[in-house]
């Protein structure tokens, strides 16, 4: 799904819609490889986020550019075992080290906290610019097991999960699953902790108190995933803690986050959050759910141009790669555009670069009494 030269172009195309910001929505710096074939290094990591800076430098020289940590980065806290050599903390060094991402400070709120070896991790984050608050999400650093990728599954990594099982899982909250019990069984499939998966109290709080205290006019939430993992929009959207029920339609909520007043799906409907942007699918779909519109993103330099995953969605406005999503913010609307990205080979008379392939606007959501 990677083609050099319909990146450039789609970064191009970006460009010139000359935009306030820019925001990925993660897997734009996978350490799979290196880790599958034992050649962690810092050095290593650092390439390839240097690597990166050719293409998303294209907006970036004249655009503010905002990271979100997907689950092919690796830069995950089930990673943590006190070494400064371990695929999360390499991964947040070349992250804050290559990309000026947001600190909390008088403009930027965000993760406080900070990491041995790496400082503060600048993984979640919030800005209100003109008539929008942006919030950028991340459940990687902060679940104590495994979300997504079990890539790395190495002897080390198995003994600091059972020391940190021995000695408890940190910011996860009483009352919920706190050990680590993803398992493989004989075939080698995972039997994953999905209650023990987690942003984590200190983010949920945080998070709760940006959007109550915002007023402003659309509400906009990034993450790289409905739950960091699984594939779908609405069709994740009434599980486990961002739903509150388990597989089987049972509600748990109330036994596994008893500090959190909401599932973070309805937490989002309550305080109006206009649209709730996800990445990881490889495809574009606009859902609507409770008046909550969930819009996965669209891989920018996919040469197939494919919908990757389509099956796993049952409802909405399914569109191929590749392009990026335009977001045009008034006082009177938002609009929402697919900017199609095709290189001329691939041009027909019916398809060109740069051609508007979707759209649709949403009116700002009646204010709400607090």
């Amino acid at each position: 799904m990677y083609h050099p030269d319909l990146y450039v172009l789609t970064m191009n195309n970006v460009s010139k819609d000359q935009p306030d910001f820019y925001v990925t929505l993660g897997d734009d710096f996978s350490l799979d490889r290196l880790i599958n074939r034992n050649m962690l290094s810092q050095s290593n990591v650092d390439q390839i986020y240097a690597h990166q800076r050719k293409f998303l430098s294209i907006v970036g020289r004249s655009s503010p550019l905002f990271l979100v940590n997907g689950n092919h980065e690796q830069a995950a806290r089930h990673f943590l075992d006190g070494t400064p050599d371990n695929p999360a903390v390499l991964a947040g060094r070349a992250r804050a080290r290559f990309y000026p991402l947001p600190v909390p400070d008088s403009f930027y709120s965000g993760d406080r906290e900070k990491v041995e070896f790496v400082g503060l991790l600048r993984d979640y984050y919030a800005w209100t610019w003109g008539d929008a608050l942006f919030v950028v999400i991340d459940p990687y650093w902060h679940s104590p097991v495994p979300v997504d990728s079990a890539v790395g599954d190495t002897k080390r990594q198995r003994d600091s999960s059972d020391a940190r099982r021995q000695r408890g899982s940190g910011d996860t909250g009483r009352g919920r699953n706190s050990g680590h019990t993803e398992r493989r069984g004989g075939s080698g499939r995972r039997d994953r902790d999905w209650w023990g998966m987690s942003i984590g109290d200190t983010q949920y709080q945080w998070f709760k108190k940006t959007l109550e205290q915002s007023n402003a006019r659309y509400k906009f939430v990034f993450a790289h995933h409905v739950l960091g993992t699984g594939r779908g929009g609405v069709e994740m959207a009434d599980l486990y803690e961002w739903g509150g029920k388990n597989s089987n339609g049972t509600w748990e909520f109330g036994v596994k986050r008893p500090d959190w007043e909401l599932p973070i799906h309805k937490l989002m409907v309550k305080n109006g959050v206009t649209i709730f942007f996800q990445g990881h699918d490889h495809l574009v779909a606009r859902q609507e759910r409770d008046g909550l519109i969930y819009q996965s993103t669209p891989n920018p330099a996919d040469a197939s141009y494919q919908a990757f995953n389509r099956q796993a969605y049952r409802s909405g406005d399914i569109l191929p790669n590749s392009g990026h999503l335009r977001v045009t913010v008034s006082p009177q609307n938002v609009r929402v555009d697919y900017v199609r990205s095709y290189l001329r080979k691939d041009e027909t008379s019916e398809h060109k670069n740069g051609e508007l392939a979707f759209s649709y606007i949403v009116k700002p959501a009646a204010p709400t009494i607090k």
